[in-house]
């Protein structure tokens, strides 16, 4: 991993500050007549976290015996927790690897999600970034060969004012996806490495010369709807002619940007499917039944709470698992 340099920020207050709570595997759930009770732990990525707190909330509106212990910090937390068996489910926000499927990685596609690309409001070179956007190629220059050090050479301009580039430090379904679009992995990815989606916006929120990336759960207000305050969500180039066309435009709200991503205007990556993980097919009722409202009622809360539908064959494909 080439060197970085790590803002600091204050991982325990962080930690806290996401979490509902955080006790480990719940034990065995148990029916007492036709009433469920047990408890659910589920711990891993900042991109999943918002949409699982609002199932959680409304599985145990419908079943007050459940109790549910949420905490948000990073894909590669959810996926090692869910695998050392200290959670029943771990939030993935990329692919499960062929390595984790051989320990018994079960993934359960349930939301879809984008990464996106994001500077501060204030940026002197804003309007011109939101005519022309950022291409593959030009993020390619920026996060991974350092080619692309001035705003001037990301506009193709004489102007050397630097560009401060920011990525993730922790393990991350966002920084793995972002970094797959550009045909690399997370460690190739240079600037300076910030904890958490919340973190990383804050970062770039704080530098007018930032460039980030954030999932679109944390680069837009879910009030307003509009990017969050001091940020901005910079276009995708798509066909790299230096120009934003009507057709690649579509971030001036969260609602117009789910729609493009659904109609795959937002190339994939760094949109992604969204995963709840366990190790081996759960067996727990309180946590079958957790999935399989999740996989089908729970599909309502989606795109209100600002995701994307998952495909109806993969969720058939996931509550046929939750079957045998």
């Amino acid at each position: 991993m080439k060197k970085r340099f790590l803002l600091t920020v204050c991982l325990s207050a962080l930690i806290v500050s996401m979490s509902i709570s955080c006790k480990g595997k719940g034990v065995e759930g148990r029916y007492d007549g036709d009433e469920l009770n047990g408890n659910i732990s589920i711990s891993g990525a900042f991109a999943l976290y918002p949409l699982a707190v609002k199932w959680s909330e409304e599985f145990q509106k419908m079943h007050p015996g459940v109790r549910i212990d949420l905490s948000a910090g990073g894909a590669g937390k959810g996926m090692t927790d869910v695998l050392a068996d200290v959670v029943d489910l771990g939030m993935v926000s990329r692919e499960v690897y062929d390595a984790e499927l051989e320990k018994g990685a079960v993934p359960f596609a349930t939301a879809k999600d984008a990464v996106v690309i994001t500077i501060n409001a204030d940026n002197p070179f804003a309007g011109e970034l939101m005519k022309k956007g950022i291409s593959k190629e030009t993020a390619t220059k920026i996060w991974i060969t350092g080619e692309d050090v001035s705003w001037g050479q990301v506009l193709g301009t004489n102007d050397a004012t630097p560009v401060h580039v920011y990525t993730r430090s922790d393990a991350c379904g966002a920084a793995e996806t972002f970094a797959m679009w550009m045909g690399h992995k997370q460690e190739d990815l240079r600037g300076t490495a910030v904890f958490g989606d919340p973190g990383l916006a804050s970062a770039v929120q704080a530098d007018k010369l930032a460039v980030g990336l954030n999932n679109i759960g944390y680069a837009y207000d879910e009030k307003s709807r509009k990017p969050n305050p001091g940020l901005l969500v910079v276009p995708i180039d798509r066909d790299n002619d230096g120009v934003i066309s009507s057709d690649e435009y579509f971030y001036d709200t969260k609602d117009d940007f789910i729609a493009a991503v659904s109609e795959n205007k937002y190339p994939s990556p760094p949109a992604r499917d969204l995963y709840l993980v366990s190790h081996g097919v759960p067996t727990n009722p309180v946590v079958v039944a957790f999935l399989e409202y999740v996989l089908g009622d729970g599909q309502c809360h989606n795109v209100p709470t600002g995701y994307i539908g998952i495909d109806e064959e993969k969720l058939q494909r996931g509550r046929e698992l939750l079957k045998k």
